[in-house]
């Protein structure tokens, strides 16, 4: 059977879509190069791993491994709605918040449907919307690597079915303020779904000008949903384990039906509850992301590099020639970053803020690669 013959069954979105650029394994980088110590800086992990009461959970999860898991993870998403301050039946959960990203496309979006969203972007925010046969309308950042308002409010003054964004930003790092938030969907057409992506959320949560999402959505009338994870700060992305935050009951139930029943398993629900309930463990990596991220991007700019404003875990920042090339250099000094391979930004990489060990090593990597 002739692969012609098998892409002739796909349909037609399927092939044409990329492939998300979800980086190398250490063990592909140490075979390749023969390096021992690997620098893991391009998926934006928390350096400080999870919390040893995650992994206490775990243990106490694994004699009931050959037993399914509650499919709808209602311990935890009560745990999460009396958190956020919301009710159990508005909150869903995702293999990773991106499985919730799919769910939202399958479950929304038909062919044709225009989808806003931003530039850069995170990948799957356009990969999924194309699968589905959707028109991508991505707004770019401005010179300052900010939110173009201005962009913003013109791309949504057509007709659209999803408004995707991330704040802070993905891979960019920028971050809307309350007034800038509150711009953006009141310029949103009053019958698309919102779809803010706060990922990194508890690096921003504390600050003062970050917006209350979910106290300024309440407050108007498009539906809409947040999506969170438990990869980032609570250190558990080998788990795949994110949720949303709807603005209606009808948004999960639609969500249920698209979506596999038992899509949490059972030792991610526990090590969650327990992640959650650490909130001391959260705190100390917010301060370690926070202290890094200030000295890595002083270095960077030391270097006569470009550095994007960050608000998240990650710096984005701009190389002379194509970003893939250094990316590439650096790893045989074991060190693994992420090159941006949209047009336009083919000379930014991202870098993710991790032990200040790595960074050094990062750092000094970088500058015998530019060299």
């Amino acid at each position: 059977m002739s692969a012609d013959m098998i892409k002739s069954l796909a349909r037609a979105e399927a092939i044409g879509l990329s492939i998300y650029n979800s980086g190398l394994s250490d063990q592909a980088v140490r075979q390749r190069f023969n390096v021992t110590h690997i620098a893991r800086l391009a998926s934006n992990e928390n350096p400080l791993g999870a919390s040893p009461d995650v992994v206490r959970a775990i243990n106490l999860s694994a004699p009931e491994s050959a037993v399914y898991p509650d499919p709808a993870s209602l311990e935890l998403r009560e745990a999460l709605a009396r958190q956020c301050g919301m009710t159990a039946d508005l909150v869903v959960m995702g293999n990773g918040s991106e499985d919730l990203l799919k769910l939202l496309c399958l479950a929304f979006v038909n062919p044709g449907d225009r989808v806003v969203t931003l530039l850069p972007s995170f990948g799957l925010h356009h990969i999924y919307p194309r699968m589905m046969g959707a028109e991508i309308a991505m707004v770019p950042v401005d010179p300052r690597m900010e939110y173009d308002l201005p962009g913003w409010e013109r791309a949504l003054n057509l007709p659209s079915k999803l408004v995707i964004f991330s704040n802070p930003s993905n891979p960019v790092g920028c971050m809307l303020d309350n007034d800038g938030f509150e711009r953006l969907i009141a310029a949103a057409p009053a019958d698309c779904l919102l779809v803010v992506d706060e990922a990194y959320y508890e690096y921003c949560a504390d600050l003062a000008d970050y917006p209350d999402s979910l106290t300024l959505l309440r407050n108007q009338p498009r539906p809409w949903i947040v999506l969170r994870t438990f990869s980032k700060a609570y250190g558990l992305a080998g788990l795949r384990i994110g949720y949303g935050l709807a603005s209606d009951p009808a948004i999960v139930e639609i969500l249920d039906r698209v979506r596999t029943p038992f899509n949490i398993n059972r030792g991610a629900q526990a090590a969650a509850l327990a992640a959650l309930h650490d909130r001391r463990h959260v705190l100390r990596s917010v301060a370690h992301v926070r202290a890094q991220r200030g000295a890595l991007r002083q270095a960077l700019i030391a270097m006569g590099l470009t550095v994007a404003p960050s608000q998240a875990n990650f710096l984005f920042f701009r190389v002379p020639g194509e970003g893939a090339a250094v990316a590439e250099k650096l790893l045989a000094y074991g060190v693994i970053v992420k090159p941006w391979l949209e047009t336009g930004y083919r000379d930014w990489l991202r870098v993710s803020i991790g032990t200040e060990t790595d960074q050094q090593i990062f750092l000094q990597a970088l500058h015998e690669v530019l060299k």
